[in-house]
């Protein structure tokens, strides 16, 4: 094992230098082990997030949107709009309101 083959080790895992920024682990007791145990050991495990993705979720996922009515979908959508539109409407309004009326002459009455 050479220093720039584990160079590109490190390159290749990220989470050695935010290991090292944080002060867990020195980039010497990184090389030290790299050196012992290869890149390939299990003893990475320890200091390397891996990417495993599970891709059953991603399947169940796909399977929920193939089986969405888009248009039950986009009726919806328009029906927010809606809301929306409704509650700014109502908020403008009486935010008009009050500002044309002085405080006190509201409870004059």
């Amino acid at each position: 094992m050479s220093k720039e083959s584990f160079k590109v080790f490190a390159r290749n895992h990220k989470e050695l230098a935010d290991l090292v920024l944080n002060g867990k682990a020195t980039w010497q007791q990184l090389y030290e082990l790299y050196e012992i145990y290869g890149e390939n050991n299990s003893i990475w495990n320890n200091y390397i997030k891996t990417n495993n993705i599970d891709l059953s979720n991603f399947k169940e996922l796909f399977k929920t949107i193939n089986n969405l009515d888009m248009e039950t979908v986009q009726k919806g959508i328009n029906n927010i709009e809606k809301v929306i539109g409704l509650i700014q409407d109502i908020g403008i309004s009486n935010r008009n309101t009050y500002e044309k009326e002085p405080i006190y002459k509201r409870f004059e009455d």
